[in-house]
């Protein structure tokens, strides 16, 4: 009677023994997304993959924060578009604790003018939304192999602004003009958010903001706050 609880035992690790060393050999994937939908289609994707498991989800900057230190995982996929904090801040932060770990920014922002600002700010590639569903796993697989990802038409795009000057006069390239900060703030008056408003969700005073906004419109060439906001709408309609 007393060898069962022994033979159980060796029953229990010889199951688990397959399991344990098959979770051990996947590369560790944190998701980091405030949609609901996108973080489910994403993790199912790569569940799917045999060298590749979901070790944590996250809606929030600081969910993120929390989940990151708890399951050290291999790379971050991160969307740009937080509740509680900017995307670019926390990929700063993620970047700068734990430099080895490559993170691929994932975002429906217009990738000519975020992807490199993302890889500037420490992230080792970016991929659009559109995209996401046919080439994420790729993507996934060459930042931990240690290589940038892009796509074919930014890597295109990167290899004309190395072999000759941005051109002069572009409404792109004003916005290209602007501070990390500056963008964050820019695109958040194109959803219609009031000065308090983007003080709070990035936690700076609304005298900053107010700063921020004055040094817009004037490397923007806007003469009135509401010419800016006419401007940030439109401009933010079109990264839809």
């Amino acid at each position: 009677m007393q060898e069962l609880p022994e033979d159980t035992d060796r029953t229990r690790e010889a199951s688990m023994g397959p399991d344990t060393t098959i979770a051990d050999t996947r590369r560790r994937i944190l998701i980091v997304d405030d949609h609901p939908l996108v973080r489910a289609g994403m993790a199912a994707l790569i569940q799917a993959e045999p060298d590749l498991a979901v070790c944590g989800e996250a809606a929030t900057a600081s969910e993120a924060l929390a989940c990151f230190r708890e399951c050290t995982p291999d790379a971050v996929v991160l969307d740009l578009s937080l509740a509680d904090c900017s995307g670019l801040g926390l990929l700063k932060r993620l970047a700068k604790s734990a430099p080895r770990t490559p993170i691929l920014v994932c975002s429906m922002h217009e990738e000519s003018l975020f992807a490199q600002r993302a890889l500037n700010a420490g992230a080792s590639g970016y991929i659009h939304k559109q995209e996401a569903t046919t080439h994420v796993i790729e993507a996934i697989r060459q930042v931990l192999s240690g290589r940038i990802y892009l796509s074919e038409q930014e890597s295109d795009r990167a290899l004309r602004r190395g072999a000759s000057a941005p051109e002069s006069g572009h409404p792109r390239a004003s916005v290209q003009g602007l501070s990390d900060r500056e963008l964050e703030v820019f695109n958040l008056i194109g959803q219609c958010q009031s000065a308090s408003q983007i003080a709070e969700q990035l936690h700076l005073s609304v005298k900053t903001i107010e700063t921020h906004r004055a040094k817009i419109k004037r490397k923007l060439g806007l003469a009135t706050g509401s010419e800016l906001t006419r401007y940030a709408v439109q401009w933010a309609l079109e990264q839809r």
